[in-house]
């Protein structure tokens, strides 16, 4: 593992357990993962990018690893504006003004909603899979049969039968959405159980049933996420500085990204990256390092 520190930041909603690499004195990285995985994603990235004199942080989000919510009374929500208000949060109670984020999957909506809303903090986005900002409105239209397919596990979470799912059986679904979602990663299975402990996080089902299932209407969000909810459902473009990093192999969104230039109104690169999955810092922490780097 290439975090050498474990801090945890208070910010209003949550306690937010994180790791660190390099010098604080560095400039700031925040990276970020998504669902089901957590920061061992980025042990590698973030040793590419300590090496190179950047500050990287890689905190827990809402439901993962150490971080809790601070009061038991508080909605277990995981609304997209939830996510991207707690990485401003986190950036407030580290007392950084302005740094480059990067995520894939919910960290990389995250990421993108921080750029889209809060410029002035993001001083370059790496985002796997484009534009991830969730159209709710247009939540109810179909998708093609085969994507449909692909978004069975997002479906079975609207069911209380799913919640039980994920409840009794989470190891074994979580193994298999990642063998399902990066299905030429040979290493999926032997790198799972080192993340495994962080989806046993005591919020983690009522998070993620929540994630789902608002996303799709079916649930209200919190109330204290409103405003930002209503600033998204507009979709704004996202102005600064942005690598997407398509991945060609990915199993569960395909190569998606190629065409999201359009929701990019700043300076905006697309790699693809032949043979990766969803898991991308992990399958190819390389160039997910580069695409970093590259933002300066």
């Amino acid at each position: 593992m290439s975090f050498s520190v474990q801090g945890s930041a208070t910010t209003p909603v949550l306690e937010i357990g994180y790791e660190a690499a390099g010098e604080p004195g560095g400039d700031p990285v925040i990276l970020l993962h998504g669902f089901p995985y957590d920061v061992r994603a980025y042990d590698e990235v973030a040793a590419e990018l300590a090496a190179s004199g950047r500050y990287v942080l890689a905190p827990y989000l809402r439901g993962y690893g150490p971080t809790r919510f601070r009061d038991a009374g508080t909605l277990r929500s995981g609304q997209q504006a939830a996510i991207g208000q707690d990485l401003v949060d986190f950036m407030d109670a580290l007392g950084i003004e302005r740094a480059v984020v990067a995520g894939y999957d919910w960290g990389g909506r995250a990421a993108c909603i921080a750029a889209a809303l809060w410029p002035e903090r993001i001083a370059g986005l790496v985002t796997c899979g484009g534009y991830a900002i969730q159209d709710i409105a247009r939540s109810g239209e179909p998708a093609a049969a085969e994507d449909e397919a692909k978004y069975w596990y997002q479906y079975y979470f609207h069911s209380e039968r799913g919640r039980r799912g994920l409840t009794l059986n989470r190891d074994e679904l979580c193994a298999l959405l990642w063998r399902d979602w990066s299905p030429k990663w040979a290493d999926s299975a032997a790198a799972y159980p080192a993340t495994a402990p962080s989806l046993h996080n005591p919020d983690f089902v009522d998070v993620v049933i929540h994630s789902y299932r608002h996303r799709y209407g079916l649930v209200e969000g919190d109330p204290r996420y409103e405003a930002v909810e209503e600033a998204l459902a507009a979709l704004p473009k996202i102005a600064v500085p942005t690598v997407i990093l398509v991945s060609e192999a990915d199993g569960v969104t395909g190569p998606a990204g190629l065409d999201d230039g359009p929701h990019f109104s700043g300076p905006c690169e697309i790699r693809s990256l032949p043979d990766i999955g969803h898991n991308v810092p992990q399958e190819a922490p390389v160039a997910f390092a580069e695409a970093v780097k590259a933002l300066g």
